[in-house]
């Protein structure tokens, strides 16, 4: 029995290293087709460079404006991953923490919300952000995805504070406190595994966001950097720069990239907590 066991932890171990590779090859290869330069990298792509190149790093920071695309996506981030994170865990606890009537109702409309594809909503978000004058605007998407709710993370930050006694709440009330100071004094600070977890989710969904500051802005100026390197991307049906346009791809990477690699343990232990309590 233990080396059937065996035999199937071998398995599983190669596939999840062949998984890896997958992930990371391709990552390799951008990485070495930016050290070339362009007839390098016409000639053979599998070979690598006889002289790295580091300047299409440099190139690409200008050529492509990544600056200023990085500090619109920074601004757009930034603001959104606070007001949106504060905005789920008030959600999160009044409808986990809170008794009044019309909960499960509210409950069930945000479950049936699971089943709306979010692509049916493109058309109306559109007009209405029009109408209102929201349209090539920051501000304007940073307010679609603040309002935009995600049930995934309602859901997960909703299981992670039901896990915790109410008789610390009826205590914070007999003592006096308020029901705001008890969620900030007692419930916030306790959730705060959840909440991180949610933050991380939310950074990389706004950081890697791409429908919709493409929908929504036109001036080049506020793009974001996904929306950026997509132009540069179009850019190559005339100049044909790939190894600039890899260096750029991979400038993009490095925040999120970074925040993974610093946050990983947040991300599954989070998770992972929220799901068993919940």
């Amino acid at each position: 029995m233990s080396e059937k066991r065996t035999l199937l932890d071998v398995f599983w171990w190669i596939v999840l290293i062949g998984w890896g590779l997958t992930i990371v090859f391709p990552l390799c290869w951008v990485l070495y087709e930016a050290l070339k330069t362009n007839m390098e990298f016409f000639q053979d792509v599998w070979k690598l460079p006889e002289t790295l190149h580091w300047e299409n790093f440099k190139k690409a920071w200008y050529d492509y404006n990544i600056g200023q695309s990085m500090l619109n996506t920074f601004y757009y981030v930034a603001v959104s991953l606070v007001a949106g994170t504060l905005l789920t865990t008030l959600n999160a606890y009044s409808l986990t923490r809170l008794e009044f009537r019309g909960r499960k109702l509210i409950w069930g409309v945000i479950m049936l919300s699971l089943f709306l594809p979010g692509v049916n909503a493109l058309i109306p978000q559109y007009v209405l952000m029009r109408d209102m004058h929201l349209t090539n605007k920051l501000t304007g998407i940073i307010i679609l995805d603040v309002l935009g709710e995600s049930v995934f993370f309602l859901m997960l930050l909703g299981g992670f504070m039901q896990s915790l006694p109410k008789e610390l709440e009826e205590s914070a009330l007999i003592d006096g406190a308020s029901l705001f100071q008890s969620f900030f004094r007692i419930i916030f600070p306790l959730s705060m595994p959840g909440i991180v977890t949610v933050a991380i989710f939310k950074f990389m969904g706004l950081y890697n966001n791409f429908l919709g500051p493409f929908i929504y802005l036109s001036d080049q100026k506020k793009y974001t950097i996904g929306v950026n390197m997509y132009q540069a991307n179009q850019m190559m049906q005339y100049s044909a720069d790939w190894v600039t346009m890899f260096a750029g791809v991979l400038i993009a990477m490095v925040p999120s990239v970074i925040i993974f690699i610093f946050f990983q343990r947040w991300i599954v232990e989070g998770a992972t907590l929220g799901a068993v309590k919940g």
